[in-house]
């Protein structure tokens, strides 16, 4: 049976990413519709604060709150770090961690790089082995990507929650949408303040990280 991807728990975040950079929060309101656009995002990658020093079941299942069978079911491919993974229980997060999480890929190479599988042998040299056994725990930030079926899944819930972007992500991202999205546009909060949309379409945010909240209208 398959499971309910999210009973999202709430993610502990630190107050800043890096002193190079100044955090500028992005409150979006936008119609039901138009939310899949800012998928390209997650395909691309955005950055999130946890708590490091976990397992990467721990990390989803616990910190996530994503249900367990969901991520057994759901959850085909897992990178880490650039490698796929096939033990998830033992792979540590840790402060500055690359993660990917895939659906089922077609063909050969999908049964290969699925974790666990079958032909998982076959990629044995390039397979995330666990060196560092020694888990420091502590908060941190992790860079994650989100691919093909688990974006509907998924995404909505990571964007309502809040990632965070660089400025100049989010500038071209708003210069490459259509008319449609912007008739799907509701509302725009910049670090709580409300701005218009031709301000927001032209805004640049240099040597920003922007926290991203997206949220349907109802």
């Amino acid at each position: 049976m398959r499971g309910e991807p999210f009973r999202f728990s709430p993610i502990i975040y630190v107050k800043k990413l890096t002193s190079d950079h100044k955090e500028i929060s992005l409150n979006l309101s936008v119609k039901e519709n138009a939310v899949p656009a800012f998928f390209r995002i997650l395909q691309k990658g955005f950055f999130i604060k946890v708590q490091v020093g976990c397992s990467i079941n721990e990390l989803f299942c616990g910190q996530f709150g994503m249900s367990p069978e969901y991520f057994e079911e759901r959850v085909q491919t897992v990178f880490l770090n650039g490698n796929p993974v096939d033990e998830t229980r033992s792979a540590i997060v840790k402060d500055g961690s690359r993660i990917a999480l895939s659906g089922a890929m077609p063909g050969l190479v999908g049964a290969v790089l699925r974790k666990g599988g079958f032909y998982s042998s076959l990629r044995s040299g390039i397979s995330y082995r666990e060196k560092d056994k020694i888990k420091s725990s502590g908060k941190g930030i992790i860079f994650l990507k989100i691919f093909n079926l688990l974006l509907k899944d998924l995404g909505p819930a990571f964007l309502k929650k809040g990632i965070l972007v660089e400025g100049k992500d989010i500038h071209s991202f708003f210069q490459k949408q259509s008319e449609d999205f912007w008739k799907g546009f509701g509302s725009a909060k910049v670090d709580g303040r409300d701005i218009r949309q031709e301000e927001l379409l032209n805004m640049k945010w240099p040597g920003s990280l922007i926290f991203l909240h997206v949220r349907p209208l109802r």
